[in-house]
């Protein structure tokens, strides 16, 4: 396995542990992991660009996104795949370049199509039998970071980017 050209992720389920929380006047509240951030981290130091598409569209990942300094962020997505290929395409890529993370049926397609897919270990089956991996850590519990790591240790020494 090859270090990717560009890494992409899912964000509820992955980044999250899937729940949608809600206060007592209507706000929405998601739990990020910040081990997570360590993925964003590692990546950045080896110039891989790092992206969010998500079907979902809040303000929440929006701030998450930009703490993380994540550029590429698409939101209220239906088609995920349709996004990927347009990347490809902006950054001159392959599809077979591109590594990605995603947990339910909006991933799928993206799942069957990139070079290196994967899910977390709460994924359906039905999701990751399409998944090249399956992380050992749940949504929400730094399965962002353990895909991440687990890329880039197949091609280099990850301690050498502490």
């Amino acid at each position: 396995m090859s270090l990717p050209k560009l890494i992409l992720t899912d964000i509820d389920g992955v980044w999250t542990d899937g729940g949608m929380y809600y206060d007592q006047t209507g706000n929405e509240l998601k739990k990020f992991n910040t081990s997570d951030s360590a993925g964003v981290l590692f990546a950045k130091k080896l110039n891989i660009p790092v992206g969010i598409i998500t079907g979902e569209n809040t303000s929440i990942v929006s701030r998450r996104a930009e703490k993380l300094g994540i550029e590429l962020l698409y939101q209220g997505i239906s088609d995920k795949l349709e996004v990927v290929l347009h990347l490809c395409k902006e950054l001159q890529i392959e599809v077979k370049d591109v590594a990605y993370i995603g947990d339910d049926i909006g991933d799928l397609e993206v799942l069957k199509t990139v070079g290196i897919a994967a899910a977390p270990k709460n994924a359906p089956t039905y999701i990751k039998k399409y998944a090249h991996f399956v992380t050992k850590k749940r949504g929400g519990e730094g399965a962002f970071r353990e895909f991440v790591e687990k890329i880039i240790s197949a091609e280099l020494d990850i301690e050498k980017l502490i």
